[in-house]
């Protein structure tokens, strides 16, 4: 199963994503803001971010440029649509919209292998 870094700075989106990946049987890390994303990406070297696009301060393109050329896998998780274009622009496996269904969840999942 992967490691799993989930940086959103909504607490129900965390806590709704930690559930099903946990269930799942994978390994979640959470953040809520770049400081904890880059602190938790030094220490648990993620497979894979799941990233929310709209957070106070930085973005979640920010967010990934911090992690930076050697970031992790990552799948967009916003309520966003207008985002997607750029998102593949920077090689994102996948673009879910809130809220998250968990079997969209697991199919954004599966892409990976």
């Amino acid at each position: 199963m992967a490691n799993i870094l989930v940086v959103d700075d909504e607490l129900g989106i965390r806590d709704l994503l930690f559930e099903i990946l946990n269930d799942e049987g994978h390994q979640v890390e959470l953040a809520e803001n770049a400081a904890q994303a880059r602190q938790a990406r030094a220490q648990q070297r993620p497979d894979l971010v799941l990233l929310d696009i709209q957070m106070p301060k930085l973005s979640g393109f920010e967010v990934l440029d911090l992690l930076g050329e050697r970031a992790p896998a990552v799948i967009f998780i916003t309520a966003y649509d207008e985002f997607a274009f750029r998102a593949f622009e920077v090689h994102a496996v996948d673009y879910l919209l809130k809220p998250v269904e968990p079997p969209r969840l697991r199919e954004a999942l599966a892409l990976l292998g």
